[in-house]
């Protein structure tokens, strides 16, 4: 009879030791990833955002000497006119703005000096309050220069205003 006592007792430690042989380690960690995984798969997701619309720009007429304050300097926008067209060139403020390859144009009517590949103080209007630039004096060569670089603002940067000489509209 002590054998079948032994045998019961034997039989029910075993039951015990099956039962806690499913919470191993390997086994409780493919637990845990698994439950892991699904809630990434089902969490909430966040409501999306919209990005920030820019400020509305209001089209302008601008002299020399108004547009002049628009060279990037004490936090103000980037602007440059091509003829007659004033562009907002913000965006490029690492070509255009202070420190620039081409910051001399910022705030300035920089048709003569696109057209002539030039970048020097002498192809910028002189006199602010006098006529605008009539290009006079340009071969086909740099107009057909000067036209591509008007293409390639148009299609980088929004024109914001015109540029005028002082007294007309």
């Amino acid at each position: 009879m002590d054998y079948v006592q032994e045998r019961v007792v034997r039989e029910a430690a075993k039951e015990t030791v099956e039962l806690y042989g499913l919470a191993t380690p390997l086994n409780l960690i493919l637990i845990a990833i698994t439950l892991y995984t699904t809630y990434l798969l089902y969490k909430p997701t966040p409501p999306a955002t919209l990005p920030r619309e820019p400020p509305a720009v209001v089209f302008r007429t601008f002299t020399p000497r108004t547009l002049l304050p628009y060279n990037g300097t004490n936090n103000m926008p980037v602007y440059m006119a091509v003829r007659g067209r004033v562009f907002d060139v913000t965006s490029g403020r690492n070509f255009y703005g202070p420190g620039g390859p081409y910051e001399n144009f910022a705030g300035r009517d920089a048709s003569r000096g696109l057209a002539c590949h030039s970048f020097d103080e002498d192809m910028l209007t002189k006199d602010l309050d006098g006529p605008l630039d009539t290009l006079e004096g340009l071969g086909a060569e740099e107009m057909e220069s000067l036209q591509g670089w008007e293409e390639r603002f148009l299609s980088k940067y929004l024109v914001v205003g015109k540029l005028v000489a002082k007294g007309e509209k």
